[in-house]
């Protein structure tokens, strides 16, 4: 006899572990600056986060060291709070800009959309530096399991293996609309921006080959994968 009482759902096994430019509702597991490798004096804010539980879905290993603390129930991904590092200067306008200020102020966004502002109130002038800031936001994590809307951009670029991932980050706020969201605001109410491919995901250029071997094959495609973040 057949039975069919015994068949697992596969909603959910062909999703890339791995979040992909769009509009994305997440959670941030972590916070932290990061330097980048062309200027030692600049930084980026880089969050890890994870998006809502998919149904029968295996996502990548919480601790690939201990998988006894299991798997993310939802995709993941790094996504820097801006494309560009956050850095002292003047911009072509005669406006100085604040690497710690602009820092400041996306925390204080998330703080916004994570309903907790007071963290912002009860840590002013606490902190030396923004290193101490920064890492006292991620030990307390007032964000912590606290869904919000974000729209995501991407660079892409290939991985070691070939492969076309995307380099994540929130895309620029524009007048009247923005990256992040509480996830309670009403869809008639909502201000984020609309994702839109065409200017929020940076394409790779892709180099023609005339030739493949000795076949004579055309070819310039890309292809994806969920290996790596």
């Amino acid at each position: 006899m057949i039975s069919t009482k015994d068949l697992k759902s596969s909603e959910g096994s062909n999703i890339s572990k791995v979040i992909t430019p769009g509009t994305n509702t997440c959670k941030i597991n972590n916070i932290s600056l990061e330097v980048p490798p062309f200027d030692k004096s600049a930084y980026n804010l880089v969050m890890n986060v994870e998006t809502l539980p998919i149904d029968g879905f295996e996502g990548f290993f919480i601790n690939k060291d201990n998988p006894e603390l299991g798997r993310h129930l939802g995709q993941v991904g790094r996504v820097k709070t801006n494309e560009y590092a956050y850095k002292d200067g003047t911009t072509k306008t005669g406006i100085t800009v604040s690497r710690d200020m602009d820092i400041l102020k996306v925390i204080q966004t998330i703080c916004k959309v994570t309903d907790s502002l007071n963290w912002m109130e009860d840590n002013d002038s606490k902190h030396e530096t923004i290193e101490e800031f920064v890492a006292a936001f991620n030990s307390d994590a007032p964000f912590k399991n606290k869904f919000i809307r974000m729209c995501i951009g991407g660079k892409e670029y290939l991985n070691k293996e070939g492969y076309t991932n995307y380099d994540l980050f929130l895309v620029r706020n524009q007048r009247g609309v923005y990256n992040m969201e509480n996830n309670n605001v009403a869809e008639d109410q909502s201000k984020l921006i609309k994702f839109d491919s065409d200017l929020h995901i940076k394409k790779k250029k892709v180099d023609n080959v005339d030739s493949f071997g000795n076949a004579g094959v055309q070819t310039s495609s890309s292809v994806g994968s969920d290996f790596e973040l």
